[in-house]
């Protein structure tokens, strides 16, 4: 059974870049769609970043677009979230699940789901 271990939170300043990682323990990401969700005390997870299998398909919220860049290494071990000019309101736990599912901008799609890194950025 594969497992997700994300890494790489932190406290940051506005502006700030922040690299994430997620990674796949007892497997490998081979064909699995990976995505990047956040969510804030006492509000709903939200949608940030997706890969498809393949890392031929990408997608994003409207709210990191042109900031954020999600990734995938050849080897399918680790899945990257490149966040860069981070904004206060970037504040949030950030989760990375696996999904063979298609709709990816959809939570209930994900299976595996990782523990989740906090990201604070101070203003």
């Amino acid at each position: 059974q594969v497992q997700l271990v994300e890494s790489g939170g932190g406290l940051v300043q506005a502006g700030d870049s922040l690299r994430l990682s997620c990674a796949a323990s007892g497997g490998t990401f081979s064909r699995y769609n990976v995505g990047w969700f956040r969510q804030v005390p006492g509000k709903e997870r939200e949608f940030v970043a997706a890969i498809s299998w393949d890392g031929t398909s990408t997608y994003y919220a409207g709210s990191v677009k042109g900031r954020f860049t999600v990734s995938r290494d050849n080897a399918e071990i680790t899945v990257t979230l490149q966040m860069t000019s981070l904004k206060p309101e970037d504040t949030a736990v950030y989760y990375c699940a696996a999904t063979y599912g298609r709709y990816l901008k959809a939570e209930a799609e994900y299976r595996l789901w990782g523990q989740g890194t906090q990201v604070t950025v101070s203003s």
